[in-house]
């Protein structure tokens, strides 16, 4: 059996963590876990472990917006193989998380035995989906955002994802440790990459990539 190194769980429900974990830790007994429960502490264990053999993705984890961070990642860590756990399994959820870059994808519902069968399969190079899913007509109505959002440097993402907490750019300054001069900079350079004017037009913009779009609130 593959003993990956290293493998990231970015998910905010502990139960569900320290579940998965009883079971795979057993027999994955030499992998260093490594856990997130927001996408800043997904996005230090991906600084610090870029080395990691997989990351383990809940698209709803705190501070994401839909498929962005799956797109962000897939960008920035191509290195990466990226399975999506998530509590919806509906076929367009999945499509699209297979769309945007994702190694497998793993309903929450799924046996523990059969989540085990998933990683050791994309993690020798193959592809895991349920059984039930039929790969739909593939949509590309996201495509464009979809790619303007990838085009994006790791701190203009970080200093978008606080645009669409409303934070305001003296709070973004003082919590990034640089001068708003600096965020304004950032600021125009991703106005400029997405193609919009403002914040709120680009807030509106990763919308799109939303989960809701995959058709549930």
């Amino acid at each position: 059996m593959i003993q990956p190194q290293k493998i990231i769980i970015a998910d905010d429900h502990p139960l569900f963590r320290q579940a998965l974990l009883g079971t795979l830790k057993p027999k994955l007994n030499y992998t260093n876990w490594l856990e997130a429960q927001t996408i800043a502490e997904l996005e230090q264990q991906l600084q610090e472990n870029s080395d990691s053999d997989l990351l383990l993705l809940d698209l709803n984890i705190p501070g994401a917006h839909g498929f962005s961070t799956l797109i962000h990642v897939r960008n920035h860590f191509p290195q990466i193989p990226v399975v999506v756990i998530s509590a919806h399994e509906d076929h367009v959820t999945i499509s699209k998380a297979m769309k945007y870059g994702a190694a497998g994808f793993v309903p929450k519902s799924t046996p523990v035995d059969d989540i085990l069968a998933a990683i050791l399969k994309v993690l020798s190079g193959d592809i895991w989906l349920p059984e039930s899913f039929e790969n739909s007509k593939e949509d590309h109505e996201n495509c464009d955002i979809a790619s303007r959002v990838a085009s994006l440097t790791q701190q203009q993402y970080r200093i978008l994802m606080m645009f669409a907490q409303g934070l305001l750019n003296k709070q973004i300054a003082y919590d990034l440790h640089v001068s708003e001069a600096t965020i304004k900079a950032h600021a125009t350079a991703i106005f400029r990459k997405l193609d919009v004017r403002n914040r709120t037009q680009a807030v509106i913009a990763i919308a799109q990539l939303d989960l809701t779009e995959a058709g549930f609130k």
